[in-house]
């Protein structure tokens, strides 16, 4: 019986030759942030910070997921999306848990989060061409049924990991649904009558929590917005992105596909004979 071994270590790195030829910004982006996430790793391995070294973990699972999509779903996405992805990761869990940018840049946040709107807006785009390639007719539906699709779907998106911001705060307080000072507030909890008129309080200098152990002046200067503010924030503006991309793909449809900005982002469904030609995406 013959050893299959040398066979697939031959056909690894004859997909590798083609990937890093194909894909040679790609490829490149992706080692130098695979570099970047291993030495932080070991970094915060040796610091005995082993909650970021989870982050590494997980940011290096991420990276290799857009190739998983590709040979799973047979999709051919473009370089430019592969790399703002990579991007997205390696900002999102390295830069700004790791290396702190979310608090260090109170706008960090804000961006990834208008980023994040854009890109599932750009996936969903694709979503129609993915539920229909066989008959391969996406760019003949409705540009106005193809913004919507995208636009919802970069919502759900957006909504779903508020979600999981919130459980990950509720359950192991980790606190991703960052708070806000605020200096007024309006509850009906305060009315005196036990109404619904809601009492409105304005001027807040501070705040004392009471505990069993006493009294603890917070001195924020303002009342503590436990996550709110930031949520309402983070949808706000991954509707702006959602749509800001909605708009740009429906005149891509419209114009049947023409215009480059539109086509970087939305990931190519590939055929049966487009993908098996394809060693990046076949394996083979």
């Amino acid at each position: 019986m013959s050893n299959p071994t040398p066979k697939k270590r031959r056909s690894f790195w004859a997909s590798a030759y083609v990937a890093l030829h194909r894909k040679g910004v790609v490829t490149t982006v992706y080692l130098v942030l695979r570099v970047l996430v291993l030495l932080t790793l070991v970094s915060q391995f040796l610091n005995g910070n082993f909650e970021n070294v989870f982050f590494c973990v997980l940011s290096l699972v991420l990276f290799v997921m857009p190739t998983i999509l590709e040979r799973q779903l047979k999709i051919d996405l473009p370089s430019v999306l592969e790399i703002v992805i990579l991007l997205f990761i390696f900002s999102a869990w390295i830069l700004g848990e790791v290396q702190t940018y979310y608090t260090i840049f109170p706008y960090w946040d804000t961006m990834l989060h208008t980023l994040n709107g854009f890109l599932c807006a750009a996936i969903g785009f694709s979503l129609v061409d993915l539920l229909n390639r066989h008959e391969r007719i996406s760019l003949s539906m409705s540009p106005a049924f193809m913004a919507i699709v995208a636009f919802c779907f970069s919502m759900t998106v957006g909504v779903l990991w508020e979600f999981f911001e919130c459980a990950m705060d509720q359950i192991f307080y980790g606190d991703m649904q960052k708070d806000t000072i605020v200096h007024a507030i309006s509850s009906v909890m305060l009315d005196p009558t036990g109404g619904q008129r809601p009492q409105i309080i304005r001027g807040i200098t501070d705040v004392i929590v009471v505990t069993e152990e006493g009294q603890i002046p917070l001195g924020l200067g303002g009342y503590l917005d436990i996550g709110l503010l930031d949520t309402m924030e983070d949808l706000l503006v991954n509707f702006i992105g959602a749509v800001t991309f909605s708009i740009v793909g429906y005149f891509y449809v419209k114009n049947r596909g023409k215009g480059w900005f539109a086509k970087n982002f939305i990931p190519k469904v590939l055929s049966e004979a487009e993908a098996a030609a394809d060693p990046t995406i076949s394996g083979e």
